[in-house]
């Protein structure tokens, strides 16, 4: 009830407002025909924030324009948490999809595209209207927005994550919850799991559509440039399939890494309880006759064969504490496997030495690599300590920290998923055209450049929801929620690199568009790289990267302005 009654309340606010900015039509002044009005000291003090030019057209006919500083500022902010109500929808729509329908096709396929949605509308309307000139002029403010969105995600938003979620970093691990190392630049920070780190290359590969749209520009051709849009606008697309894939795959790709790992811990806990040197003879090579023996031990029914049962109490029979919360099951099946060569899934006494020998012989071939630096005994715990922090690094915190709560109907959450979503989009497209045009008026008015206006104010409107989630999961103190939060960070980056870009592309090569963006190319590059590779290359983050993460903002605005104003590269 009191959700019902603050979103009335939001409803009757923004009507208000609205009738309030009636006044502001430039027209009303326009439509009259008396000079007088023009040399009255009272009227020119009135508006003195007015610009020179007194028209302006109305969105769709009925919604207000103003061609007044103040007016222009009412508006943006209007329009801008309309585009933040939609994201919202959006976001709150995705998430109940995802509970009901999982992973796979909605998690990988459709939430990307609908986080994505409301700055893609923006983009499109930004050159879709009007002359080409008029199209020309406006579709600054949809590379502002494309670039301010990117280099927030990756400065201001990915810095506070950073800061709000610190925790004692011991080894390059953050240790949940615990944050007794104050602010400290390399002693305190978060650490995430390898996904995060695949999801910070994608993004840095999602940057070679801007390479190859430029790609005229480094060599001073006009004559390429529409070609070089067309083969951008291809290469964009053919990302973003490949990136949906993946997120779409990344689950059970993720299962069988997990597996993988598992399976290794199996072994090698099997290998280290059954004495490694006494599998091995004086000359290194596995000692068959020990291997037989073992292999007997573990045949409890002498059939001379074991089976499922018997790998499975010889597997339980492993008390070593980091395989102690395994999926048997799943462990149990890749070591049938990988012994029963047969496919009998029974495993006898030569399957079990060859087995057994293999995976001796990969120990001792990793060891050799080493020779010198451990004995075989510790070279052994060393890559056994390798492997547990692998499967640490796969899977932080395990699957089980977040409960999924509520107990409503399926069907009717399915319901409230799919209202949420198509109000969402309703009003992103409704309201995306007259924040547009809002921004472009206020840049007449001021002669403020209308990409700086959208860099600064648009990605407030559409990612402050996205930011405000971020910080409050990173605050929670944990490596998985950290986790999640890089990784989605990283991902909506990715999404702005190409689907966004496809939209702008596509936008640019359709209506005959100029492409005269080198500087914020060159911005989204050097921020894209720098936090990619950041995260590329490493799972933890210490709290002296926030504050490189930070100052790459103000940075991102001192050179687009350099470089256009100053030396005039546009």
């Amino acid at each position: 009830m009191a959700n019902k009654s603050k979103h009335h309340l939001t409803v009757y606010i923004f009507l208000f407002l609205v009738i309030l900015s009636g006044p502001t039509y430039a027209r009303f002044i326009a439509h009259r025909s008396s000079p007088d009005l023009l040399s009255d000291g009272v009227h020119l003090t009135l508006n003195r924030f007015a610009a020179e030019t007194s028209t302006c057209d109305e969105t769709y006919g009925f919604l207000p324009c103003t061609t007044s500083v103040l007016g222009n500022i009412f508006l943006i902010a209007v329009y801008g948490f309309l585009m933040f109500i939609s994201a919202k929808l959006l976001s709150n729509g995705s998430e109940l999809l995802l509970e009901i329908l999982g992973p796979g096709i909605i998690g990988g396929l459709f939430l990307p595209i609908l986080g994505a949605l409301p700055d893609a509308m923006l983009i499109l309307v930004s050159g879709l209207s009007g002359s080409t000139d008029t199209a020309q002029s406006q579709v600054s403010v949809g590379m502002g927005l494309l670039a301010g969105s990117t280099v927030m995600l990756l400065t201001v938003i990915w810095g506070s994550c950073v800061i709000v979620g610190k925790c004692d970093l011991v080894d390059s691990v953050a240790q949940d919850a615990q944050d007794t190392k104050g602010f400290s630049l390399t002693e305190s920070g978060v650490s995430t799991d390898i996904w995060t780190s695949y999801a910070a290359r994608m993004m840095v590969i999602s940057v070679i559509p801007f390479l190859v749209v430029q790609i005229p520009q480094l060599l001073n051709s006009t004559s390429g440039r529409h070609l070089a849009v067309l083969i951008g606008l291809i290469v964009s697309f053919i990302l973003l399939i490949a990136y949906c894939l993946f997120q779409v795959l990344q689950p059970w790709i993720q299962r069988r890494k997990l597996t993988y790992v598992r399976h290794k811990h199996v072994i090698l806990g099997f290998l280290k309880q059954h004495a490694l040197e006494r599998l091995l003879k004086e000359d290194g090579n596995p000692d068959t006759e020990t291997i037989e023996k073992l292999f007997t031990a573990t045949d409890t029914d002498r059939d001379k064969e074991i089976s499922d049962i018997e790998l499975r109490a010889l597997i339980v029979g492993i008390q070593f504490e980091e395989i102690s919360d395994l999926d048997f099951d799943d462990a149990v099946d890749k070591i049938m496997k990988d012994f029963d060569t047969s496919r009998n899934n029974k495993i006898d006494k030569r399957e079990f030495v060859d087995g057994i020998s293999k995976w001796l012989n990969k120990i001792k071939r990793v060891a050799a690599c080493n020779a010198g630096r451990y004995s075989m005994t510790n070279f052994f715990d060393n890559f056994r300590e390798e492997t547990k922090r692998e499967e640490d690094l796969l899977d932080v915190g395990g699957q089980s920290d977040e409960v999924n709560e509520g107990g409503e109907n399926s069907k009717w959450t399915t319901i409230k998923a799919v209202l949420l979503l198509l109000l969402g989009t309703i009003i992103a497209a409704a309201f995306a055209d007259p924040l547009v045009d809002a921004v472009d008026n206020f840049s007449d008015a001021t002669s403020i450049p209308a990409f700086f206006i959208s860099f600064i104010a648009l990605p407030l409107a559409t990612n402050s929801s996205e930011a405000v989630s971020a910080i409050i999961f990173a605050s929670r103190d944990k490596r998985k929620t950290a986790s999640l939060t890089f990784s989605e960070l990283y991902g909506a980056a990715t999404m702005n690199n190409v689907l966004c870009l496809s939209v702008f592309l596509a936008l640019v090569y359709i209506r005959g568009l100029t492409w005269d963006f080198s500087a914020e190319v060159l911005v989204i590059l050097i921020v894209c790289l720098v936090m990619g590779l950041l995260g590329s290359f490493r799972t933890h983050y210490p709290l002296w990267t926030s504050i490189l993460a930070i100052l790459l903002y103000p940075f991102s605005l001192a050179l687009i302005y350099v470089l256009d104003y100053v030396l005039g590269w546009s």
